[in-house]
């Protein structure tokens, strides 16, 4: 049965338009901005004809140093993470306490909270059944933290309570201050902030679209309920696209406000539509590169070849029923083509093709060892109170903040299997911008690359993988392994 989006019918010049790749100049300048903007000195996006963009050094790096910090332009924590990290929706940072992080943590585990539920912070039990539950504990390997005992000790539901609310401070917590949780402007349970400065800049950026709550802006809260089950059971990169469809609606509402009114008439006259602000809205997205996500996904190694074509019909089937969700949720007349399925599926492959793993370091992991290289007299006495939750949050105690994200200049960074950078967060790295340090020293003028895929495998392994980022590997290494 063949998929119809009427939508992809009625606007298909506007969506060629959209997905057409912008000029040269335009991206040149596009990222001179972003560059300036961020103050990222030392570094260049060009233009390469083979490559298409490529970031450069402007001048010399030493081996392990920062070259830059790049703030993500879309980007989403794991719904399945969230029971584990409370993070600033916005910027990634950890927030409440430590006490707050290990007590909401276990309270939840021991309420069964999983993805299923769009909001990690309710749950279903009862008051009365709430007493009947315990946290069990698991011994912790000798790599981490030392525990004192192999056996289960259970920890009371109104002793994790305790821990989550505040009645019970932690010895020495006090030395890993966090921000204070900031609760979302729409009034939903499921976005919570570091300061009132994150929570705002998310709202007008996206989430006003894509809250829950009874502020929200979106066309169907119940439809974007359904939505937001669907990306949570299914894919959680319908969310991140989701971001980016929310993202531009809110550019084009602004850019329209501070618009001439005479201007857009012309524009509406000449294109037929007010499609000048929507392109331009749409920049910063048009940017990264893109395929149709059922085109450019990566075959499972569970599926067979013969089996792709089914596989690849199957994922396009699943794009098309959760924008159908969108649509019902956060429709815009004046946005129309976004709500394509040709639109939805480059965004989706935009993702697939140019994501980085968001990554933030847990506090709890940094506070458990510093308890465990405490002198041996205060580290007895503070085990007393800190042994019975880490043995409760087991081997997983040092879970991060994990999820996907798009980031703009390292999206322009091309491969190589015998890179000169890396991403890689240091110590004092506590949000969720991407971090490249060098891992030689680079001269001005040379080309910063990493690698996309583990190095250390074999060439024909390297060349199979990054056959589903659509090229083959001539990078000097390549050529010199090459049969």
């Amino acid at each position: 049965m063949e998929l119809i989006c009427p939508i992809d019918q009625r606007c298909s010049n506007q969506i060629a338009a959209l997905l057409r790749p912008p000029s040269p100049p335009l991206v040149q300048e596009y990222f001179e901005q972003l560059i300036s903007k961020r103050r990222c000195q030392g570094i260049k996006v060009k233009q390469n004809g083979e490559f298409g963009k490529g970031v450069f050094a402007e001048t010399d790096f030493g081996e392990e140093e920062l070259i830059f910090k790049d703030q993500m332009l879309v980007g989403g924590q794991h719904p399945s993470n969230k029971i584990d990290c409370l993070v600033c929706s916005y910027c990634f940072k950890f927030i409440g306490s430590i006490e707050q992080q290990i007590g909401r943590r276990l309270y939840l585990k021991t309420l069964g909270i999983g993805i299923s539920s769009h909001n990690g912070c309710e749950s279903n039990s009862s008051d009365e059944d709430e007493d009947n539950h315990f946290v069990q504990n698991n011994h912790i390997s000798e790599n981490g933290a030392s525990s004192s005992s192999s056996s289960t000790i259970p920890l009371p539901t109104t002793t994790v309570q305790s821990l989550m609310n505040g009645e019970f401070a932690l010895p020495y917590s006090n030395k890993f201050p966090l921000p204070s949780i900031v609760s979302c402007p729409g009034g939903c349970e499921e976005a919570f902030y570091c300061s009132k400065s994150c929570a705002e800049a998310d709202w007008e950026s996206f989430h006003c679209l894509l809250c829950t709550g009874e502020k929200s802006e979106c066309c169907s809260r119940k439809a974007l309920l359904k939505f937001i089950q669907h990306a949570n059971e299914t894919n959680d990169i319908f969310l991140l696209a989701a971001k980016a469809i929310s993202f531009t609606i809110l550019r084009h509402r602004k850019l329209k406000a501070s618009h001439p009114s005479e201007q857009e008439k012309t524009a509406s006259s000449i294109l037929g539509t007010d499609l000048s602000l929507l392109l331009e809205a749409w920049k910063p997205i048009s940017i990264g590169h893109k395929r149709r996500w059922w085109d450019c996904v990566s075959l499972p190694d569970d599926i067979d070849a013969s089996d792709e074509v089914t596989f690849r019909r199957e994922i396009l089937e699943l794009a098309f029923t959760s924008l159908q969700l969108l649509k019902e949720a956060i429709f815009d007349k004046e946005c129309e083509p976004l709500f394509s399925l040709e639109i939805y599926g480059h965004i989706i492959g935009m993702f697939e093709l140019n994501n980085l793993d968001l990554v933030v370091a847990s506090p709890v992991e940094d506070y458990f060892l510093y308890i465990d290289d405490l002198p041996y007299h205060e580290k007895k006495e503070a085990e007393k109170s800190t042994q019975p939750y880490l043995d409760a949050l087991g081997e997983d105690y040092s879970i991060c903040c994990q999820g996907t994200a798009f980031f703009p200049l390292q999206s322009c960074m091309n491969h190589s299997c015998c890179p000169n950078a890396k991403a890689f967060k240091r110590e004092e790295d506590r949000d969720g911008q991407a971090i490249i340090i060098t891992l030689r020293p680079i001269c001005k003028g040379e080309e910063v690359t990493i690698s996309y895929i583990d190095e250390d495998l074999s060439y024909e392994e390297r060349q199979a993988l990054l056959a589903d980022y659509g090229f083959r590997c001539r990078c000097p290494r390549c050529l010199d392994e090459e049969p």
